[in-house]
């Protein structure tokens, strides 16, 4: 469960959407994932799908429902507006492509790059789908994601939850040549204000440039941006 309001059913309300974000989910998968008795589970899910909230897929399982669509495109997304700001600077420090990826169910999608005006770069397009399975910045999200979503990403991960815990350990994580041959990365979260893991900033380049421990390298770099970009929403 995320922040409490203080506002019991606006918290169990928020709880079904989190749910169903992970994966299009039943009745019995909205009980285990939030721990609400059936009916209560049943009569929020319903409510909220009345509002367009959430909505039914060929299954009548529970999805995301397109008024979020409509909500989020009325709002300025600051995560970017902020990216603007700090992705060129840490570029410009590193000399390394760098990017955010915001989690989106089981993918990361790409929502801000900067790369660098010369040499060899890892490029990752701007709106770029990527697996939760592999490379730094899938760890740093799943290391902070929800139980639910985290098991089901480790059940086909090139890594293990024993990676995720020295991942929250030391607040960042590397990866070498596990999403890309010859590429080697390093990722932090980015936190709201509130405290919960919001996006993974990252920096990506060739292993023979960066090497095989670019954490040693990037880290300290990375804590700064992500530090920048939550002062910054």
């Amino acid at each position: 469960m995320g922040q409490s309001s203080g506002i019991g059913v606006l918290d169990k309300a928020v709880q079904v959407l989190r749910a169903t974000t992970a994966a299009p989910s039943g009745l019995a998968e909205l009980c285990a994932a939030t721990g609400l008795p059936r009916a209560t589970a049943h009569r929020l899910a319903v409510g909220l799908e009345v509002h367009g909230l959430l909505a039914r897929d060929a299954f009548g399982r529970w999805r995301p429902g397109p008024m979020l669509a409509v909500l989020a495109a009325g709002a300025p997304d600051l995560l970017v507006a902020a990216a603007a700001d700090v992705l060129p600077r840490l570029r410009d420090r590193t000399g390394e492509s760098v990017q955010i990826y915001r989690p989106d169910g089981f993918s990361r999608i790409c929502i801000a790059v900067a790369e660098p005006t010369s040499g060899l770069r890892d490029t990752v397009p701007l709106g770029t789908r990527l697996p939760m399975t592999a490379g730094s910045g899938a760890k740093v999200l799943t290391a902070w994601a929800d139980p639910a979503t985290s098991r089901a990403i480790l059940a086909e991960a090139s890594f293990t939850e024993r990676v995720l815990a020295e991942v929250r350990r030391r607040g960042w994580a590397q990866s070498v040549a596990e999403r890309e041959t010859g590429v080697a990365s390093v990722s932090a979260p980015v936190r709201d204000r509130a405290g919960q893991v919001i996006a993974a900033v990252s920096v990506s380049g060739p292993v023979e440039r960066i090497g095989r421990r670019p954490g040693e390298r990037w880290a300290g770099d990375l804590i700064q941006a992500s530090e920048a970009l939550t002062a910054r929403l």
